[in-house]
């Protein structure tokens, strides 16, 4: 844009050169109109020299030629872009020492009118400038205040969401550790005198002493997650051994194959996936009692499947939408991915999740 203003208001000076009566411009003419206009292209990044120099050049055009008041249309043009840059003095000091020489060198009879009239062009440059430097000051404190506004939103929202959790956390602890603490003490002291007397353990009761202690480390993993929103290492697939083994020991009989070539994984894709195995073998337990269940990791270039089906009646009613199959579809379309829940064809119910191995940047 400065480039083609400097062009545009060179193309004036010209024009105005070749209308005015009497020869046209020679070559030194030509060289301190060209030279005095262009020069204004790159008056951002030295103001106050590119105004001298513009000076200087159209004040030699005047001496030179006598071409009357369209000469000053770049001094003009210079003092604005150097007022609304902020050198006010500057642009006053360089206006008066051009319209000193131009009344100096202009003819007797006509220099004291073109110069006046000069004066309030220059009057009317330097008002203009400060109007555009107040007017972009205005436009940054607005963008400032608008941007310090949208952060103390931003800072206010993520206040409120700690002291939400924060709260969360401290009624899970008041409510849910108590709980479960009972229960895990009831089943070890139940475990210990069944022990204590010779007899047989259930299976059921040790199930229950280990279910409670595996529920009292993930509910400390969750209150740590509430309090310092860091994901504790030691949620993903490589805890889903320990979940068979308790499931097992529930009755259920589950197996796991994995295919392709195991490795890691993405944070977010393995804590995924064992949520998801753990959601599945909780809802095969509820619903299917002891079902031979199999748990399959297909590990592909670009994803990781999942897929969690029981063996079960053939007759299976339509699922019912709950949070555990919410939490699921969840937690996969968070990743990019997707999940499949239904009966089978031949009976029992299939779960399958594929999720993108880029699903941590997707999340």
């Amino acid at each position: 844009m400065d480039t083609g203003l400097a062009v545009l208001i060179c193309a004036g000076v010209l024009a105005a050169a070749v209308a005015r009566e009497g020869p046209g411009p020679g070559a030194v003419d030509l060289a301190l109109i060209v030279g005095g206009s262009l020069v204004l292209a790159v008056h951002r990044g030295a103001p106050v020299l590119v105004l001298a120099l513009t000076s200087a050049c159209m004040l030699g055009y005047v001496a030179h030629s006598q071409p009357g008041t369209s000469a000053a249309f770049p001094v003009v043009a210079g003092v604005h872009a150097v007022t609304r840059q902020g050198h006010r003095a500057a642009a006053v000091g360089l206006g008066v020492l051009f319209l000193v020489g131009f009344f100096v060198v202009s003819p007797s009879e006509s220099g004291l009118e073109r110069t006046l009239l000069l004066h309030g062009w220059f009057i009317c440059a330097g008002v203009t400038g400060l109007i555009d430097k107040n007017w972009q000051a205005y436009l940054r404190q607005t963008e400032e205040r608008a941007a310090e506004a949208e952060r103390t939103r931003e800072e206010a929202a993520l206040r409120r969401a700690s002291e939400e959790r924060l709260r969360i956390a401290r009624e899970l602890h008041d409510s849910l550790t108590h709980s479960i603490s009972i229960v895990k003490l009831q089943a070890g002291v139940a475990v210990h005198l069944a022990k204590k007397r010779g007899e047989d353990v259930p299976e059921a009761l040790v199930a229950i002493q280990e279910a409670s202690g595996e529920a009292m480390r993930e509910l400390r993993a969750t209150l740590e997650v509430l309090r310092t929103d860091v994901v504790p290492p030691g949620t993903g697939l490589d805890r889903l051994g320990e979940l068979l083994e308790r499931a097992r020991a529930a009755g259920l009989a589950a197996a796991v194959t994995v295919t392709g070539r195991e490795r890691r994984l993405p944070e977010a894709v393995d804590r995924a996936a064992y949520r998801i195995v753990q959601e599945a073998l909780t809802n095969v337990a509820r619903h299917a009692g002891r079902a031979k269940t199999s748990v399959q990791l297909t590990y592909g270039t670009d994803a990781l499947e999942v897929r969690v089906e029981n063996e079960g009646d053939t007759e299976v009613p339509p699922p019912v939408a709950g949070r555990g199959l919410a939490g699921m579809r969840e937690r996969t379309a968070a990743l990019g991915g997707t999940l499949r829940a239904g009966p089978r064809a031949g009976g029992g119910f299939a779960v399958l999740a594929r999720l993108p191995l880029d699903g941590e940047g997707a999340a």
